[in-house]
Parts: structure tokens; sequence; C-alpha cells
């Protein structure tokens, strides 16, 4: 089981230079970035977290920071959780992925969500009750500009001529959709997606046999599901629980901080997570 890292990373946080860094020093095997464009100050949906935290309205771009990460390591994974796809011109969007992943070596790992807030995505044109098919439709786009040959697709709520777009990704790239657990949820996944990525790991003892059932049903193969579990406030034992199910990857919850705080917690949960991360040459419990 590997163990990533994931923050809200803003312009008041440690840099995404200095993060990258210290988690491939410490063995961790990636880091996730989560989006919001902007958070409309007159809004009627609620967080569903409880109260919004203020770092959700100064998010750095997932795709910039990411950039200055990969150029700064040479094996830690890089990933989103997630991002709004419904918020993104498609073709554009695929570029930046294709383009990231490229020069990363193969490392992204594109975490998909629908949306929590309805008054961002209509600001984005988004119509909210349709959002899963538009995320669908923006899905196949992308998909078509990555395949190796000219790929036209033609759907609802997006199409694209046959096309020559490079570059391509390396591996996929790996794609995994986040939300509640559900039969909805688990069929899209089937679909189109390479695994889950839920947030926490409550009921994960009855969701996941149902999301391999319709991982099988789906006629995928049952290797080949991958399921990555963020915003974890790491123990041992909650580890080894998760390891027993079957997870392929922990995210740890990072705290939305300056690097001393920021490293004082990475030292912390490099201990709690000895068995899944390897200490790099002079690595430690230095800060």
């Amino acid at each position: 089981m590997r163990v990533a890292a994931t923050l809200y990373l803003t312009d008041e946080t440690i840099t995404p230079v200095r993060l990258a860094q210290e988690l491939e020093q410490r063995g961790f095997a990636a880091l996730y970035l989560p989006e919001h464009s902007h958070i409309p100050v007159s809004r009627e949906t609620p967080y569903p977290g409880g109260e919004l935290p203020p770092e959700c309205a100064r998010m750095l771009n997932p795709f910039v920071a990411l950039a200055q990460a990969a150029a700064v390591t040479d094996r830690l994974g890089l990933g989103t959780n997630i991002t709004l796809v419904g918020q993104h011109d498609p073709i554009d969007l695929a570029k930046q992925i294709a383009t990231l992943d490229h020069l990363s070596g193969g490392r992204f790992t594109l975490g998909v969500g629908y949306g929590w807030n309805k008054e961002e995505a209509a600001d984005h044109g988004v119509e909210w009750r349709t959002r899963h098919a538009l995320v669908r439709d923006r899905m196949a786009v992308m998909r078509a500009l990555w395949a190796e040959q000219p790929t036209a697709y033609e759907g609802e709520f997006g199409s694209v001529r046959a096309s020559e777009a490079h570059p391509k990704p390396l591996h996929g790239p790996r794609t995994l959709i986040g939300g509640a657990a559900g039969p909805k949820l688990f069929a899209r996944i089937a679909e189109y997606a390479d695994g889950w990525l839920p947030i926490g790991g409550a009921g994960l003892r009855d969701a996941l046999p149902a999301l391999r059932t319709a991982w099988a049903d789906a006629g995928r193969e049952p290797g080949d599901l991958y399921v990555a579990l963020s915003a974890v406030e790491p123990t041992e034992g909650k580890l080894a629980h998760y390891e027993e199910l079957g997870i392929d990857e922990v995210i740890v919850q990072v705290p939305a901080r300056g690097e001393t705080e920021v490293l004082r917690t990475l030292d912390a949960f490099s201990d709690t997570c000895k068995r899944y991360v390897h200490l790099a040459p002079g690595a430690g419990n230095q800060h």
C-alpha cells in the first residue's frame, strides 16, 4: 500500500517546490492537490464538511503547482484530488494533462470530481442537474485526443474532430473518480475510470465489495481496479485496517500551513507510516 499526501496548497502555505522535495526525501509516494477556481461570496451551497475552510478561495492552480513539483523531483507521483472537469474546456485540459504527464515521465494521476459548489459551477456555465453527463462527455473528448490515432468523439455535451494532438500521456493517465459510495457512482467508475478516490474511510468494508461487483459486471479486470483513500489522519491502526481491506493508496491530510509546521507534520507522519514510506539518506526528524 502506498502512502501519499495532500493539502490545501495556497499562496500562504509552504511552496509546491519545498513540499515536493520534502515528500520525496521522506519516501511518500505522491502529492495530490485539490482545485477551486473561485468561491462566490454570495453562495447558497453548504460546504459538505461544515464550515468552509478559507483556503478554498486561495488554492493554487493544481497543474501549475504540480508542474513546479515535477521539476524538482524524480520519483514523486503527481495527482489531483480532484479536478473539476466540468469547469474546464476539455481540449485545453487534455493538453495540460498530457503535457504534465509527458514532462514528469508519466507520473500524473487524474482525480475527477463533479463538484459541490453550485455557484462556482454556474459561473463556468455548468448546469447542475446534467453535470455528471457533462463530465462523462468531457472525459470522452480528452480520451479521443489522447488516443494514438486521430479519433473523433460526438456526445451530447461535447465533441471533437479526429485530430493530431501531442504530446500523449505516457500512461493513460490513471483516472480516479471521487464521490460518495453508491451504485450510480460505481457504474460511472466502471464505465470510464480506473478506480475510486473516496474521502475518509467510513463505510469502506461494505462499499468496496459493491464497487468490485460493479467493476466485474462491466467486464473489467479485477486487478486493474485502483482505490486511493484521501484526507486520512493516519494512525498505525487505520493504516493496517486499510491495507487489510485492499486499499491501494492512502493520501494523508497535511495542514495548510507554512513550511515549519508542514515539515513537522511530515516528520510525525513519516514515523506513523514507517511501514509504507522509506526515508532517503539524510532525512528524518530534523525540523
